[in-house]
């Protein structure tokens, strides 16, 4: 698998994974949509916009925005851009244009058009073989990365061995990785982490102390594992770093942007508003639909998710649906 690598988005996470691979390997390809933006980084060697405090080694990366380019001319392609526009960022792009890429996503959503993840989205679109798609997940926040704190990150693929020379890249002084043949249940669960952020976030504006919360993640952690079992049906460990720690994190963080969100609707915001004034996009917020449209499909009992998207979508006020689904948790 050794070749070049690109990187696709410009916002916390695609910095953030640039700023990892830079410490490993010599060149990088980096697309980011805005121009503005690469023409800052051209002259400036930062981000504009995210995580601005850190200062890239200019010659060792190329910033475009143009996306033919980026790919053409990548081997490797980490695609980081939130699920909401990972349709219009290849709406036009041609089908044969990734093949023989080999892709990995580090997107923690679902792709709104297709009701799918990214690695469905992918595999439907540009028909690339899934032993050649992989995610990166967590338990690992950007701005932390950022700050160079002791992160874990977990590659998965069902190929192993590019999984691991992934792993391999991104493993440095404050990365350690770990490797995973569960490309469906990683991704699934890193999916549902978020819109079950948005219940914590929910639960916090409405004034629920840490003893509801625990209930809350530990039934969180029981639907993680209902729906990934039905859904993509092999031997895994939901208490491992790559689910359960990645849930904790993105429930509890002072960095998480779903709990950040699923706050603000809890203390008054409408989403229109919650979302305006954060100007960053909350994957909960799509996750929460798109769960909901593929669990049709298995009728899983997955009762936050359904809480998160009646709250979310149905408009149905906080602080009843919460108190319906309190009975509900064990």
């Amino acid at each position: 698998m050794k070749g070049r690598v690109g990187v696709i988005g410009g916002g916390s996470w695609a910095t953030a994974l640039v700023k990892i691979l830079t410490e490993n390997i010599d060149s990088l390809n980096w697309w980011m949509k805005n121009e503005n933006s690469v023409e800052h980084f051209n002259n400036y060697h930062r981000n504009p916009n995210y995580l601005s405090s850190v200062f890239f080694v200019g010659d060792k990366i190329n910033v475009s925005s143009n996306l033919k380019e980026i790919i053409d001319n990548s081997d490797i392609l980490i695609m980081a851009t939130p699920s909401a526009f990972l349709y219009d960022v290849f709406e036009d792009y041609p089908k044969e244009g990734l093949d023989k890429k080999i892709i990995f996503t580090a997107i923690k959503g679902v792709v709104p058009e297709y009701h799918a993840i990214p690695v469905k989205f992918f595999h439907k679109q540009f028909r690339t073989p899934y032993n050649q798609i992989g995610i990166i997940c967590g338990p690992c926040h950007a701005e932390e990365v950022a700050m160079e704190r002791l992160s874990y990150l977990t590659v998965a693929c069902e190929d192993t061995s590019i999984a691991t020379e992934l792993a391999n890249m991104l493993a440095c002084r404050y990365i350690k990785t770990t490797v995973s043949d569960d490309l469906f249940g990683s991704e699934l669960s890193a999916v549902l982490k978020n819109v079950y952020a948005v219940a914590s976030g929910l639960c916090h504006g409405l004034g629920y102390g840490d003893n509801f919360q625990a209930v809350l993640i530990s039934n969180a952690l029981q639907e993680i594992k209902r729906f990934v079992d039905v859904v993509h049906s092999i031997h895994r460990d939901v208490n491992s770093s790559a689910y359960l720690g990645d849930l904790l994190v993105t429930c509890y963080s002072q960095y998480s942007r779903n709990r950040t969100f699923g706050s603000m609707i809890g203390r008054g915001y409408s989403v229109r508003s919650a979302q305006f004034e954060m100007n960053m996009v909350a994957e909960g917020y799509y996750a929460a639909k798109g769960v909901i449209e593929i669990n049709k499909k298995f009728n899983v009992d997955l009762p936050i998710c359904d809480a998160v998207y009646r709250i979310l979508y149905e408009k149905i006020a906080p602080s009843v649906e919460m108190k319906i689904l309190a009975d509900r948790l064990s």
